[in-house]
């Protein structure tokens, strides 16, 4: 790794050939200063990033390109989104779209190495990928940056170029869960027992979903992601101090990115590890925990599009109801509101007219109850979501839309 200017880096990034694809850091670990510098220095691009925040480039000449769309993307016109498991976003960089470039946001290096800190995630495939091919791998190297260990571990060797800043990590806003939230989190909680393992999304309802598990002990995490929730039930002594807390990405406060630097209990692995369903199974009672915009009679989850317009994408709730559903013990959960106040419909549908994301789940929670999905036969599971899951006001509507679907519900 060598450490350049930043003029030296502009004068090197104009170098590269073509209309180079560049795969960046995304989440909140964005490299804010090393994209401005790229999107100065070269005129036409493809930026693929996973999950990007307010402020990335975007004007003629930059291509976007995600399979799990954020809000700086979200409604971009000429957006590219490739649906996928996220799990299996490394293949799509190793053999569709290889990168030419590879920006990163790392710790200050360290005995030879750097990390990726708060973002692993797709980033050590997309490293990969780039060096198979001769592209370049450029590190802004920040000491805000945590310095996390598994495989966010890399040696100086595997970087290119490393330019300096010193400036703070972005944090979510924080939005502390509302009443519907942390009554749906209640609900959920009481679904899991003590020793079992945790996935929890991103979202509110995730967040109250932890606060109210601070009683339980012997828990564990194995994660795509976790937030501020984790290190309160590390506090609380919920978690099992054995076990490390795996994930392949987090974002928070100021506060978790401190709880996580140079903290031998944190593993973060690379997201074909975290959300590989086979390696899912092996955790013992793993109970899966994810959001959804609609749910339907036939018990299928849409967390992806709204009016046939992609919203975010699968993300790895794909990856987690299957490897819940086959750990010991295990449970998929969907947990979402009953109705959604901006729009002002039933997020509880007859059938969905989109795309599912997924589908036979353990249970399905709202702040109106608990539907069990798992076991049932359809009729059964179709009554239990318009009892349990459904707004009071849309019972009747529903009960009247599964008839015409043949379910014969009371």
């Amino acid at each position: 790794m060598r450490t350049i200017s930043e003029s030296q880096l502009a004068a090197t990034l104009a170098g590269v050939p073509g209309v180079p694809r560049v795969v960046a850091a995304g989440n909140f670990a964005t490299p804010a200063r090393t994209l401005a510098i790229l999107d100065s220095a070269v005129g036409e691009y493809r930026l693929f990033m996973l999950n990007a925040q307010r402020g990335i480039p975007d004007r003629d000449g930059v291509t976007l390109e995600t399979p799990f769309v954020g809000p700086g993307m979200r409604g971009k016109p000429g957006l590219r989104y490739f649906p996928s498991r996220l799990s299996l976003v490394p293949q799509l960089l190793k053999e569709t779209l290889p990168p030419d470039v590879v920006l990163l946001h790392t710790s200050v290096p360290r005995d030879g190495t750097v990390s990726l800190g708060t973002e692993v995630n797709l980033l050590p495939a997309a490293v990969e990928a780039v060096r198979a091919r001769g592209g370049l791998v450029v590190a802004q190297v920040n000491p805000r940056m945590p310095y996390t260990f598994g495989d966010a571990v890399l040696t100086l060797d595997e970087v290119d170029y490393a330019v300096e800043v010193d400036e703070p990590l972005a944090s979510p806003v924080p939005r502390p869960p509302g009443e519907v939230s942390a009554r749906i989190g209640a609900r959920v909680a009481e679904l899991v027992p003590d020793g079992a393992t945790l996935q929890l999304g991103i979202g509110a309802v995730p967040d109250a979903t932890l606060a109210a598990l601070t009683g339980r002990r012997g828990l564990k995490v194995w994660s795509e992601m976790f937030s501020d929730g984790v290190p309160a039930l590390e506090k609380a002594g919920a978690l099992d101090p054995s076990v490390p807390v795996t994930a392949s990405f987090v974002f928070g406060s100021a506060e978790l990115y401190d709880w996580v630097d140079r903290n031998p209990r944190v593993r973060m692995l690379r997201t074909e590890k975290t959300n590989d369903p086979g390696l899912i199974a092996r955790q013992p009672a793993l109970v899966s925990v994810n959001s959804a915009l609609q749910v339907d009679l036939y018990a299928q989850a849409n967390a992806g599009r709204v009016r046939g317009v992609v919203y975010s994408g699968f993300g790895g709730q794909t990856d987690f109801v299957v490897g819940a559903l086959h750990s010991p013990g295990g449970h998929a959960i969907i947990a979402l509101p009953s109705w959604h106040p901006k729009a002002d419909v039933s997020t509880v549908v007859p059938r969905l007219t989109g795309p599912v994301t997924s589908f036979q789940h353990s249970y399905i929670v709202s702040e109106q109850g608990t539907a069990t999905i798992w076991g049932r036969d359809a009729v059964s599971q179709a009554q239990e979501i318009v009892d349990h899951v459904a707004h009071p006001d849309a019972r009747e509507e529903l009960r009247e839309g599964g008839r015409a679907l043949g379910f014969p519900l009371r």
